[in-house]
């Protein structure tokens, strides 16, 4: 099968450092497992992080990618729910092979039927952020997706990155009043266009500018881009049983003390891939998510956050993608269709 891999780490601009490959074709799914045909993959900050310059070599090529969409071509025999001939999309298993690859094996609970609404490209943006931003708002957060935030307002720090452009459209469903951050014309006309109330700049104080709104403080806020540069400008701004949701590991250590311990302020850390890596309990919840998702797509309340369909999955696109992503200029998601 075609895919694109890597055996060394190397900087986003080097010809080596993202490779067309022919690699087996994955035997035949046992267990949980399905066998899907890729058909379009999406590429996020982590695949960057992953690929990102480093002194390891690998032996043999590493297929890397997350999000995908695609069609069962068999099933494990303990799978449920699913048969050949299936559309489907998922995140993936960061300890196992990535979908930059013709046919990928992935376990069917982290699996949902893709969108009928939406073509492969469309709903191959959707599942790593989607999971994302609802585990982080509903499950490791303390709101329900149904009328959890009427009365309530929310801040998104970097509103108009993949996971930022899920979250307001489920906070804002949920009844949020939603503050979203962005530091661009077209990133601010992006979040409003996801439903975001309000926008702000994230370069500038946050705390007048949300005052200048008619908001002294804030019940939640997620931060998706800088965990240690809003730190203390979040610690002031939310309110005594506040919640603060995190996905960026901080750049320097965090005090966790006052005004968090004063204020009795919950802080949630999220990371989509833990589920499938610890092959936790509930990790079938990922499955479930992502069918919930493409039901509220096809009902016309979420939409995909594709911004741009760069190409075939091949190296030389997915570089591309990767250049642009560590550029820190993208908006909503990039994708790759067929071979």
């Amino acid at each position: 099968m075609k895919a694109v891999a890597l055996t060394r780490y190397l900087p986003i601009d080097d010809p080596q450092s993202l490779l067309d490959v022919e690699l087996p074709k994955p035997s035949a799914p046992t267990g949980h497992d399905l066998l899907v045909r890729v058909e379009a993959v999406s590429v996020n900050p982590v695949d960057t992080k992953v690929r990102a310059p480093k002194p390891q070599v690998e032996a043999a090529p590493k297929v890397l990618g997350f999000d995908a969409a695609g069609v069962v071509e068999a099933v494990g025999e303990q799978v449920t729910g699913f048969k050949p001939g299936d559309e489907v999309y998922y995140a993936g298993d960061i300890t196992r092979p990535g979908s930059n690859a013709e046919y990928q094996l992935v376990d069917a609970r982290i699996v949902g039927h893709k969108p009928k609404s939406l073509d492969f490209a469309h709903a191959a943006a959707l599942p790593l952020t989607a999971l994302t931003a609802w585990e982080l708002l509903f499950q490791r957060m303390p709101f329900d997706p149904e009328h959890g935030g009427d009365g309530k307002a929310l801040l998104v720090i970097a509103g108009a990155g993949g996971v930022g452009s899920i979250a307001i459209q489920l906070a804002r469903r949920a009844g949020f009043t939603v503050v979203a951050t962005a530091s661009r014309a077209e990133t601010t006309e992006w979040c409003k266009a996801m439903g975001a109330h309000h926008v702000i700049d994230h370069r500038q104080p946050l705390a007048p500018q949300l005052a200048a709104l008619g908001f002294e403080q804030v019940d939640a806020a997620i931060n998706l881009a800088d965990t240690t540069r809003y730190w203390e400008a979040l610690g002031e701004l939310l309110a005594p049983q506040g919640h603060v949701g995190l996905i960026v590991e901080p750049s320097a250590p965090l005090n966790i003390g006052d005004p968090y311990k004063l204020k009795c302020i919950g802080i949630h850390w999220e990371l989509m891939f833990t589920r499938p890596r610890f092959r936790t309990a509930d990790m079938g919840e990922q499955g479930r998510i992502l069918e919930r998702v493409a039901a509220l797509v096809d009902a016309g309340e979420l939409r995909s956050t594709h911004t741009e369909t760069l190409g075939r999955i091949d190296a030389a696109t997915l570089r591309e993608a990767h250049r642009r992503l560590e550029s820190g200029g993208t908006i909503g998601k990039l994708v790759l269709a067929g071979w």
